[in-house]
């Protein structure tokens, strides 16, 4: 792996990628996801800095992954990607997530909360909470 150099409260400091993947792990995958300003081996350096964004910072993992995050849903023997409830079992993925008090366990952006909404109130009126329909107003 190569050396880089970043700013830092204490000035312009020089590490090795696995070592910056250690020290600041978020700051690392925001310059390779969202900034776009590092390009990296997927197998050598992405791979292992989600898995240390996982432990480091949990709730922007969670932002980050969305519905592509493994979760526990009922009626499925092993963790499931979000996803799939969300597409395939709206309305009750819906009553697992915001009847169940399981927010804090899935991202949802606002357009995947829109969609969500959407299909349930088309789908089953009476379930949806007045807050959620007024998001869809």
């Amino acid at each position: 792996m190569d050396d880089l150099t970043l700013d830092t409260d204490e000035g312009p400091v020089t590490m090795r990628m696995g070592a910056w993947l250690n020290y600041d792990p978020v700051r690392i995958h925001r310059l390779i996801v969202r900034d776009k300003v590092l390009r990296v081996d997927t197998l050598e350096v992405l791979n292992p800095l989600v898995s240390k964004l996982r432990r480091a910072d949990p709730d922007y993992y969670k932002k980050f992954m969305g519905l592509r995050l493994i979760i526990d849903y009922p009626g499925y023997s092993a963790g499931i990607l979000a996803k799939i409830p969300f597409e395939n079992d709206p309305v009750g993925f819906y009553k697992w997530w915001r009847k169940g008090k399981h927010e804090d366990k899935v991202y949802l952006s606002l357009g995947n909360q829109v969609i969500l909404f959407q299909k349930v109130a088309r789908m089953d009126p009476k379930m949806i909470l007045k807050k959620d329909l007024d998001i869809l107003k």
